[in-house]
């Protein structure tokens, strides 16, 4: 019945290409619901100039839930300690290979927590550095130096880690960037409007690529 359930979720992805977006929740104490404005603004920049229809406000959707199954793009982000029961990374794995996206963006501190969580879910994959050539960062919008700089954290340069599953790309780790930060409203961290767009166009890229691979 389960694998009914699933194979029935995974249906209706593919015949709705699945224009919503999961914030995904998950256990171990970091503020998994943390840049609560900047979601709603990736999905507001999306739908008015690359001509997505994603829901205006995005779910949450729980590591363990059948209902991760719903989504074609997940997003997870937070500053602290992250924790994925046996069966949670097991569910994340079934996700991730049978066609979702997670885009993981470290807001500063879950670095060291999600690497040792991520083992649990793919045990013989490390994660990898994406190229600046790979497609991610090029359409709609051209990065050719790869992932963009949106905050200082510990001034190291930014980093674009994925895991891969069949040749795709299905996991999206963005390092020393804070994308959510630069889509979070303009006043809560007085970013400049260059650098906030910089951020949106990333973040649709990054989007593009979920809904289309």
């Amino acid at each position: 019945m389960k694998k009914l359930t699933i194979l029935l979720f995974l249906l209706s992805i593919s015949l709705t290409h699945s224009q919503e977006i999961g914030i995904l929740k998950y256990g171990g104490g970091g503020d998994w619901y943390s840049n609560p404005t900047a979601i709603p603004n990736l999905i507001q920049f999306c739908n008015e100039n690359i001509n997505t229809t994603i829901k205006k406000k995005p779910q949450t959707v729980e590591v363990g839930s059948v209902d991760l199954f719903q989504f074609a793009f997940v997003h997870m982000t937070g500053h602290g300690n992250v924790f994925f029961s046996d069966e949670e990374a097991e569910n994340l794995r079934k996700y991730l290979t049978s066609g979702g996206f997670l885009h993981i963006d470290d807001n500063y501190g879950m670095n060291q927590y999600i690497r040792k969580e991520l083992k649990k879910v793919f045990p013989n994959q490390e994660l990898k550095e994406i190229p600046a050539t790979h497609p991610i960062f090029k359409q709609p919008y051209s990065f050719p130096k790869g992932l963009p700089k949106i905050h200082e954290h510990d001034g190291l340069r930014p980093q674009a880690l994925g895991l891969f599953h069949e040749n795709r790309l299905v996991l999206l780790f963005t390092f020393e960037s804070d994308l959510g930060d630069g889509w979070e409203n303009k006043e809560i961290h007085n970013d400049s409007d260059e650098i906030r767009l910089k951020a949106l166009q990333m973040g649709a890229n990054i989007v593009n690529y979920a809904f289309k691979n």
